[in-house]
């Protein structure tokens, strides 16, 4: 696919992701608004990773890193426009980016309910940790 661009977002980006994602991205996030959006960039410019062809946005990753772990979050690719290597393509700019950054190992957020994504995450070389259980609690509000 020599046409991909991939690229980190900017701020101009942020109201065509947030509406990519209701087309392309499986569930919602408490974090999914423009105020959300707008500080991941702020914090870290190149977290938020966008794949385009032909100027169109086809694909999403967030790729977040601490400083100790490396945090793969928003894996979106258009449906029309999957099983293209679009997905591989943003794992890979991920995983260059973490190793840039002194990552050592990928973790990545994926529904228990979404066989496809979990098909895509296991082809990528990710696997399931099932020793360990996500606890969340929403903060403020």
């Amino acid at each position: 696919m020599t046409d991909l661009r991939i690229r980190a977002a900017t701020p101009d980006d942020l109201d065509a992701v947030l509406a990519f994602w209701k087309v392309a991205a499986e569930g919602t996030s408490i974090s999914d608004d423009r105020e959300g959006v707008e500080r991941l960039v702020a914090r870290d410019p190149e977290s938020l990773i966008l794949a385009e062809l032909d100027g169109e946005l086809v694909g999403t990753v967030v790729a977040g890193f601490d400083g100790w772990r490396c945090h793969l979050y928003r894996l979106a690719v258009h449906p029309g426009r999957r099983r293209r290597g679009i997905g591989s393509a943003l794992l890979t700019a991920a995983e260059e980016r973490f190793v840039r950054l002194g990552g050592r190992r990928g973790e990545a957020m994926v529904l228990v309910r979404n066989e496809t994504a979990q098909h895509a995450w296991r082809a990528a070389g990710y696997a399931p940790e099932e020793k360990w259980r996500r606890w969340v609690k929403p903060l403020g509000n």
